[in-house]
């Protein structure tokens, strides 16, 4: 027949089996180590005597056993308290058993041994680290069988990292760019530096090159590539350096073009340089030419500069 009167309350709860303190004669408030619903619900001893529910104790907040004269000094354990039952409409997990569920929060840190995160069907599965400005995530794309990381609290949305099957990673987002001259650059001016336009973006992953300027987006370690190509070397002038320009310091490279006793076709500067930037420092490439004829050229199929963020 069906069940007839009230819903019995849940009590569905691995219960502590005591809690044991030490009385000072002076303190009357013990905090319990399980919630409770009324003084009945915990047997307490003090000194080996039974005390009297809601005479010689009381229990408020579910976790303060209050004492009416203070128990007295042992210099051991001589408060005892056993949980007869939980807190009506609580449920506590066996420590023991399985937990499922559909949502859960954890108010503190959670210390564990292996998560598993995913139940091996064909769908993304992620972790969202919800911060107050910003969130980010860390989860796997089923759809591309990768491991991705990034920011907002939606998959994929701003990808930093990318991990693929074979465990191949790409940075989306790391600066790093390629540029070349759109066109040359002739008889270039004598006893000037003279800035090497680079007109064509070959890539520039992350935007940051724009109007021959590297701009450092972060402060870190760069480094920088240069390929530099000049045509009709004027052999009466004192000499070329080609000039890494950055925010910090200058990194140059020298050739003593009157050493020859003629005009050269051609001559190439090229060098590497790791460098420290800070945040918005810039970047430029240039030419100077000491004395002589302004009849050199920078060369626009052979010239490039490139560079990226190191660490």
């Amino acid at each position: 027949m069906p069940y007839l009167g009230n819903t019995a309350a849940s009590r569905f709860v691995s219960n502590r089996a005591a809690s044991v303190y030490s009385g000072d004669g002076s303190t009357v408030a013990f905090t319990l180590e399980q919630v409770v619903a009324q003084d009945e619900d915990v047997l307490v001893s003090v000194d080996g005597v039974i005390q009297e529910p809601s005479v010689a104790y009381a229990v408020s907040n579910g976790t303060t056993l209050t004492f009416t004269a203070a128990p007295s000094t042992n210099s051991g354990n001589n408060i005892f308290v056993y949980y007869l039952a939980s807190q009506a409409g609580t449920i506590g997990h066996p420590s023991t058993q399985g937990l499922t569920a559909t949502t859960g929060t954890f108010t503190s840190d959670v210390t564990t041994g292996n998560v598993t995160i995913g139940g091996g069907a064909a769908a993304d599965a992620k972790i969202v680290f919800d911060g107050n400005a910003q969130d980010f995530h860390i989860g796997l794309d089923d759809t591309s069988d990768a491991l991705v990381i990034g920011k907002g609290s939606a998959l994929g949305t701003t990808t930093s990292m990318f991990f693929d099957v074979n465990g191949i990673i790409t940075k989306p987002l790391q600066p790093a760019f390629l540029a070349k001259p759109a066109t040359a650059q002739n008889n270039l001016a004598v006893d000037t530096e003279v800035t090497v336009v680079l007109g064509t973006e070959i890539f520039d992953q992350n935007g940051d090159f724009a109007n021959n300027i590297f701009t450092a987006p972060v402060t870190g370690s760069y480094r920088f590539d240069v390929s530099l190509r000049l045509g009709a070397i004027d052999s009466a002038s004192g000499y070329y350096l080609a000039r890494l320009s950055t925010s910090n310091r200058n990194h140059d490279m020298i050739f003593d073009s009157n050493e020859f006793s003629s005009d050269l076709d051609y001559f190439a500067f090229t060098f590497s340089v790791l460098t420290d930037m800070d945040g918005s420092d810039t970047t430029t490439l240039k030419i100077y030419q000491n004395s002589g004829t302004a009849q050199t050229d920078i060369d626009a199929g052979n010239t490039r500069l490139s560079g990226n963020l190191v660490c």
